[in-house]
């Protein structure tokens, strides 16, 4: 797998079959090794270890309703009371992060709405704080350390 712009972590990683799985400590299983698997293990770990993200309020994978089609949400960062207040989007490291990636979690967010949406591909990350009073959005300088949202 590419090295990523993100510190290294002592990954576990498993051949079956001889397909790569890699453990994901947040549902607590082995999922198969993609790109896009390599950047969402590293990024949070990132941001459990480094931006002291509780690992109880974080969640993979999560499903949700929009539109009447079922989507999942790549990584989900919940409050203390269970509200969702952050989407991680991530793509792989040879994935361009366009306008039609944020597109993507800023349809996700209708459902959701989030105060922060993240999205990376392992390389570059973007980070932006929602204003719904003014209906308005900022561009984050960095990921905000837990403490700080």
């Amino acid at each position: 797998m590419l090295p990523l712009n993100l510190p290294h972590y002592a990954h576990k990683i498993q051949t079956v079959d001889g397909k790569n799985y890699i453990f994901d400590v947040l549902r607590k299983k082995y999922v198969g090794l993609t790109p896009e698997e390599w950047v969402r293990q590293h990024f949070t770990h990132f941001l459990m270890r480094y931006k002291g993200y509780p690992q109880g309020l974080l969640a993979n994978e999560v499903q949700i309703c929009l539109n009447g089609t079922k989507k999942r949400c790549d990584t989900v960062l919940y409050d203390r009371a269970l509200n969702a207040r952050m989407i991680v989007e991530y793509k792989a490291p040879q994935v361009e992060i366009t306008q039609t990636v944020f597109d993507q979690i800023t349809r996700y967010n209708m459902v959701l709405r989030v105060q922060y949406l993240i999205v990376t591909n392992g390389l570059s990350h973007y980070c932006c704080r929602i204003d719904y009073e003014k209906g308005s959005y900022i561009f984050l300088p960095d990921i905000p350390d837990y403490k700080d949202l």
